[in-house]
């Protein structure tokens, strides 16, 4: 029970900080009222007190005065010689003074001073009240009154007896008594009329205090609503801007500061839909001249292109400077042909018009065909290029002249940025997907560059000496390849320790991915900060994602165990495919279990 109380009650506290922290209009109601509340306690603290005082100095001047003027009454007594007679006058008028104060009083007693014994302690008590002796009053009250002068009054507040404990006031003063001596005479006033009054008032304030807290919060909700509301319409209709809903705007009611808002957020919406609309017009036009400067320059450079084979061919024939420039203008005739083929891939990729031929096909084949085209180049490089993958196919439906692409893409991308270390492909499945990773552990990537690393047209470093050329618009036409499959291209980086490039694609057309087989950040990635940044499409394996321009940003919470990164350190061990310098016949195949893979799993 008591473990399910503080749930409870952690929960609702949960869920009142939820509420606080979302809420302005909670905020400034809740920030209003405690104001509030502290301003009512003190006023009213010091109101309460000021009445009480008040309260308590007009009853003390007035049992003051009438103190005085038994004193007087006392002092004029003459002409009672006799002891007996004197104690019964005295005892007649301190019954008298009690019976006909118009302040209700609980006591009056007359105490002998120092040696005076010719007459006894006399005193005075209302019927049905309990008494008040003046042995029960405080003893230094007592001892202040016996030092003190004839004619001098001393007065102590005191807590009468009885079942409501009500307050009193006690007021002393030294009388002399013709033919009886000095004595002490104490009158104990009820104060418990005072008492009522004081707490009639306390609870008025109460009432009142609590009234104003509900009217000041009602007030201040009305007030914040008329100031939230506009806020939160404007909240979301920036969000709706943002989704991509030009045509949203605020409602504008009055002439008020929160109308002209509206009015200049409109404004702001109306001038931010015109700069869109202008840059879409202005990138469809783009992309029309692109495309059709492609498609321009096909012919035409198909004409350069064969006499530029004629004069190589013929290259032998020329003298050494002529020959060189027979070589270089073949060169970049081919590589002209290459960055034309890209953009005429991209433009048809915008174009909507690229187009899926799918078919059954064994990853593992396409990526041994791959490093079969580009062992040589990984050889020049002094590179070594490892495959990791199970021993049975790991099928997927999907087009293989596109993802023989994307592979070979990845893989020139790692022997580029190698710095001539080995490289890790990867090759894993599940029941609903197929992946492919590229691991390398070159220069890596900051931050940074892998918002960037999807872009056209970007490179991580533009100074930097490449050998296998390139256009830029590789990854790019790599991720939408990877799109047009309804799969994921991710990438992972970290500077000095290398980057990591993973396929997901989906075994069977129109099945939806949940998870990737292989993880990204790769297994044996050094983790610090319990975050990474990954670059690549939204995935819906758990990662929490932000958007950053025009490239989802994916930040992973990296868990990683240690089997996984076992798993690929064993792989290394127990055949898996080698190519590099050692090599003199360029790669071979070899399978054997990644990380994530099924090796009992069949294609479809």
């Amino acid at each position: 029970m008591l473990r399910a109380a503080g749930r409870g009650l952690a929960a609702l506290w949960r869920a009142v900080v939820f509420a606080f922290t979302r809420s302005l209009q909670l905020r400034i109601i809740a920030l209003t009222s405690v104001l509030t509340v502290v301003a009512i306690y003190g006023v009213g603290s010091f109101m309460s007190q000021q009445i009480a005082r008040g309260l308590f100095e007009a009853r003390r001047n007035s049992v003051s005065n009438q103190t005085a003027g038994y004193v007087a009454e006392f002092e004029s007594l003459s002409g009672i010689t006799d002891r007996d007679e004197l104690v019964d006058t005295l005892s007649t008028q301190l019954r008298s003074k009690v019976s006909n104060s118009p302040t209700p009083l609980r006591s009056i007693a007359l105490e002998p001073v120092g040696g005076n014994r010719s007459v006894p302690p006399i005193g005075a008590f209302p019927y049905g009240e309990e008494s008040v002796r003046v042995a029960d009053l405080p003893g230094e009250f007592r001892s202040a009154v016996a030092d003190g002068q004839d004619g001098e009054q001393l007065y102590e507040s005191v807590e009468l007896p009885g079942s409501l404990h009500s307050p009193g006031l006690v007021i002393a003063q030294r009388v002399t008594i013709p033919q009886a001596g000095s004595f002490e005479l104490y009158v104990v006033a009820d104060l418990e009329k005072e008492q009522d009054t004081l707490e009639f008032v306390q609870r008025a304030l109460l009432v009142a205090g609590l009234v104003l807290v509900v009217l000041v919060g009602a007030i201040a909700w009305i007030v914040t609503r008329l100031v939230v509301v506009p806020v939160r319409t404007g909240a979301q209709v920036a969000r709706q801007l943002a989704d991509g809903d030009l045509d949203q705007r605020m409602p504008v009611n009055g002439s008020d500061e929160i109308a002209t808002l509206a009015e200049s957020f409109n404004d702001m919406a109306d001038a931010l839909q015109d700069q869109i609309t202008r840059m879409e017009q202005l990138t469809v036009l783009q992309r029309q001249f692109v495309s059709d400067v492609s498609h321009e320059l096909r012919t035409p450079l198909t004409t350069i292109h064969i006499a530029s084979d004629l004069i190589y061919e013929s290259r032998e024939d020329f003298d050494e400077s002529t020959r060189r420039s027979a070589e270089l203008l073949n060169s970049q005739v081919e590589r002209f042909e290459l960055l034309l083929g890209d953009l005429l891939e991209i433009s048809r990729h915008d174009a909507g018009a690229a187009q899926l031929v799918t078919k059954p096909v064994d990853l593992s084949e396409i990526v041994t065909g791959v490093i079969d085209t580009v062992a040589v180049v990984a050889e020049q490089a002094g590179t070594e290029l490892l495959v990791h993958a199970p021993s049975s196919p790991v099928m997927a439906e999907v087009d293989r002249v596109r993802v023989t692409r994307i592979v070979r893409n990845l893989v020139v991308n790692a022997i580029e940025h190698g710095e001539q270390r080995r490289i890790d492909i990867y090759v894993g499945s599940n029941a609903e997907a197929a992946a492919i990773s590229v691991r390398d552990h070159g220069v890596g990537m900051s931050e940074e560059q892998v918002e960037h690393v999807f872009d056209r047209f970007w490179r991580a470093d533009p100074s930097r000496r490449r050998t296998l050329g390139g256009s830029g618009l590789g990854l790019a036409i790599s991720l939408e390849d990877a799109h047009l499959h309804a799969g994921w291209l991710q990438a992972w980086g970290r500077t000095g320790e290398g980057s990591c490039f993973r396929l997901t694609l989906p075994r069977r057309q129109g099945q939806a991915i949940a998870s990737s087989p292989l993880p990204l950040p790769p297994a044996d990635a050094v983790l610090r900060g319990g975050t990474t940044l990954v670059a690549g499409p939204s995935t819906s394996d758990g990662s929490v994602r932000v958007q950053t321009g025009s490239i989802p940003i994916v930040v992973e919470v990296a868990e990683h165990s240690a089997e996984a990164a076992v798993q690929q350190g064993g792989a290394r061990s127990d055949g898996a495919a080698r190519s590099g310098p050692a090599q003199s016949d360029g790669a071979q195949s070899g399978r054997a279990p990644g990380p994530g893979a099924e090796p009992t799993e069949e294609g479809p």
